[in-house]
């Protein structure tokens, strides 16, 4: 079964997007958030992926969508309480993502007590990069993260300043969710995240080691 299942292209049969809030104190800082004490934790549906060559959607009910840059983290097999020590060896590699989030609505959201799934869980809420196996990337926390929008710098960042490890978090998933192979974590956004609109052209990469160029579009419906 695994064979006919690439890793290298985990967004076309992966199930789950698990994705990390607030885990840069910057980013948690320019959105007026507290940092948080434990991982803040939301889901994306398999939809949401947008592999190099789709469009970034924008929601046919957002006026204000924003980018937000993040080393996701591939699952190479299911996981049930993974031990912090033990959850690198269940990781098979990684990619770059964006969490494309309709900020207008997270604000409304947010007053109303609300999830956050219309402002983050859209059909093609979630760009992704090539796969980069793990053995490119010695250590995940010592990466540098950009992205432009039109040429323009806007994120900048650096894995280091993390607040929750990778570890940490797969083993802190797993042990409210089983975490099976293809799955994928998002590790949160450094801060500098930004509008987007219609005809932007989004550019973003790990230093050295992937990029991924993305038209953002309005669906047709």
């Amino acid at each position: 079964m695994a064979a006919s299942r690439p890793l290298s292209r985990f967004w076309e049969w992966g199930k789950n997007i698990v994705c990390v809030g607030r885990n840069y104190a910057d980013h948690a800082r320019e959105m007026q958030s507290a940092v948080p004490s434990e991982p803040v934790l939301f889901l994306k549906p398999s939809t949401a992926y947008a592999p190099e060559g789709s469009p970034v959607l924008m929601p046919a009910y957002s006026r204000n969508l924003h980018h937000e840059l993040e080393l996701a983290v591939v699952m190479g097999r299911r996981g049930r309480a993974v031990p912090e020590a033990a959850a690198m060896d269940y990781v098979a590699g990684y990619a770059l993502c964006l969490d494309m989030t309709a900020r207008d609505v997270q604000d409304e959201c947010k007053k109303k007590g609300l999830p956050w799934t219309l402002a983050k869980s859209f059909t093609g809420s979630c760009p992704v990069s090539a796969f980069v196996p793990k053995e490119k990337i010695p250590d995940p926390h010592n990466l540098k993260l950009w992205l432009k929008v039109n040429g323009e710098l806007r994120q900048e960042g650096e894995t280091s300043a993390m607040i929750f490890s990778i570890p940490y978090i797969i083993s802190y998933v797993s042990k409210i969710m089983t975490l099976e192979e293809g799955d994928i974590i998002l590790t949160g956004t450094p801060k500098g995240v930004g509008p987007v609109k219609e005809n932007d052209e989004i550019q973003a990469g790990i230093h050295g080691v992937v990029s991924m160029r993305f038209k953002v579009e309005r669906p047709q419906y």
